[in-house]
């Protein structure tokens, strides 16, 4: 088994390497003038399984071909199986036609990157898990929940509550607060009159309580920063942000920390500087236990 580091995610890939006790190739990436990208990858596979490790994010378009010709090369440099790691899926929200004659973005994706070469696919918490059933080789949508609880746990917080943003993530809420014995709640929207809606805890009283917002990916900021607010009115004692996928667009971070959260507290699927907790183990666990892996 031969490990890929694809340019988006060099320290994931070889996290993912060293679980996997395994070499790791490190391609050579450039820009032609006209923007086109350059790769090679200096090795010959010979009948090895090859790992392909590229996060898709921003910029998403320029990550995106870099994950197909290295796939692509993979197979043709004789590998005997690719697996696509694409721990970030970019183009994932765009799942549904909302208005008529929309692209339906993440079914397009899904095509692509099966034809570029992909024998299999593991991500880490996609948008909609029944996105996966897009492709028709193996696919597998892995929880990075348990690894933040887990990290959570050695933070000694106090009387803490693992709360998401809306009903949505309640579920990874939980998946997040079984971890370390923490209570779990959502954010519930009530209105009150045609112009006015109050935002509260749906049952649990978090005054004087350490409250981590939980949720899939902080882009903007916007639902982060408001949720925090909520939060600092109902008297929480310190408030962290929890994501899986830390986007963090433009000046996202330096507002959730403006609006009270003490830390921002993310997984290396997108590599940033909040990037505390790694999903390397639950990414070669997935590829160890799978049958086709040697």
């Amino acid at each position: 088994m031969i490990v890929i580091a694809g340019s988006a995610s060099p320290k994931l890939a070889a996290r993912v390497a060293k679980q996997l006790g395994c070499p790791l190739a490190k391609p050579e990436l450039k820009r032609f003038p006209d923007s086109e990208t350059y790769v090679r990858v200096g090795a010959e596979f010979g009948g090895e399984h090859a790992v392909v490790v590229q996060s898709t994010r921003p910029p998403v378009n320029d990550n995106l071909i870099e994950l197909f010709l290295l796939l692509d090369t993979a197979k043709d440099l004789g590998a005997r199986r690719v697996t696509a790691v694409v721990p970030y899926f970019g183009y994932a929200r765009q799942d549904k036609r909302f208005k008529p004659g929309e692209a339906v973005s993440v079914r397009t994706m899904c095509k692509l990157i099966e034809r570029a070469g992909a024998d299999d696919l593991l991500t880490v918490d996609i948008h909609e898990d029944w996105i996966m059933k897009n492709f028709a080789t193996p696919a597998y949508n892995l929880s990075a929940a348990p690894l933040i609880g887990r990290y959570l746990a050695k933070l000694k917080l106090h009387d803490p509550v693992v709360l998401a943003a809306d009903q949505g993530a309640l579920q990874r809420a939980k998946g997040v607060a079984v971890e370390f014995g923490a209570d779990h709640d959502h954010l519930e929207k009530t209105r009150l009159t045609s112009t006015k809606v109050l935002t509260k805890p749906k049952r649990l009283d978090i005054a004087g309580r350490d409250v981590v917002i939980i949720d899939d990916i902080i882009s903007t900021g916007a639902t982060m920063v408001e949720a925090a607010r909520v939060v600092k009115r109902y008297r929480a004692r310190r408030i962290y942000a929890a994501c899986i996928h830390p986007v963090l667009a433009g000046a996202s971070l330096k507002k959730v920390l403006a609006a009270g959260v003490q830390r921002v507290i993310a997984t290396d699927t997108i590599e940033h500087r909040t990037s505390v907790v790694s999903v390397a183990p639950i990414l070669a666990g997935a590829i160890r236990g799978s049958p086709w892996a040697a």
